[in-house]
Formats: C-alpha cells, sequence, structure tokens
C-alpha cells in the first residue's frame, strides 16, 4: 500500500519540521493583511471603543485584536510603537493602531482625521470593507 505509507510519512514529516519563529514585527505584518480592517486594541480603552465603534457605524466590521487579552501583547504592542515611529512603548498609548488593506494608516489621531478630510471611505472601499 504505497498510498498508506506516503501517508504517514507526510504525517512525519508535518510533526517533525520544525516551526518557524515568528518575531512580533512579522505577527503585526500578517495579522494585519488577513483582513480588510484590522484593528489593534485594548479592550479597557476607550479610544480603542470609539474607534471601533466609528467602524462599525459606517458598516465595517473590523477584525480586532486585544493586545491585553494576548499573551504575547506586550511584543505586539512595542512593534506597534516602532511602527509609529514612538520613542518608547510606554511612554504614551500606542493603541488603538488601524490598518486597512494591509496598509499601516496609523493611530486614532489619523484615523480621525482621515475619516474628517474625506478619505477614509475611498481607503475602505479600496480594501473592499465597504462595498456603497
Amino acid at each position: 500500500m504505497q498510498y498508506g505509507a506516503a501517508a504517514e510519512e507526510a504525517w512525519y514529516m508535518s510533526v517533525v519540521a520544525p516551526a518557524a519563529v515568528e518575531t512580533a514585527a512579522e505577527r503585526v505584518e500578517r495579522l494585519a493583511s488577513e483582513s480588510a480592517v484590522v484593528v489593534f486594541s485594548v479592550s479597557t480603552c476607550c479610544m480603542c471603543h470609539a474607534v471601533k465603534r466609528l467602524f462599525c457605524g459606517m458598516g465595517v466590521h473590523p477584525t480586532v485584536h486585544e493586545l491585553d487579552l494576548d499573551p504575547l501583547g506586550r511584543e505586539l504592542e512595542r512593534a506597534l510603537a516602532r511602527l509609529l515611529g514612538a520613542a518608547t512603548a510606554g511612554s504614551a498609548p500606542v493603541v488603538p493602531v488601524v490598518f486597512i488593506g494591509g496598509r499601516l494608516v496609523g493611530a486614532m489621531d489619523r484615523v480621525m482625521a482621515a475619516h474628517i478630510n474625506g478619505s477614509l471611505v475611498p481607503l475602505l472601499k479600496e480594501a473592499g470593507a465597504l462595498w456603497l
């Protein structure tokens, strides 16, 4: 039975093969590219709540990653701080951080500025998050 042997060998190789270790920056990049709109948030942050409500009010349902509920949340927050150009992750709140279409939009101030100047809706349409 060649099929059985091949299947057993494939199973063995998948179990034995070493898993590549993903850095926090790589994980942020991967998570940000998995959905049209991705929000990195902290569940108790009022600004995070406001940006999530903004999107929901527009009919967009973002994928939300709550950093305080993630075991690797601190590392992700540091990676996000580096992406935003923050001096240190502990100096000021980094979240919410929004990605649209896999591209970094930024923190709350950038999202609200895009909403006010009218550039947010075209970004959402281009990413496939809005159809109207």
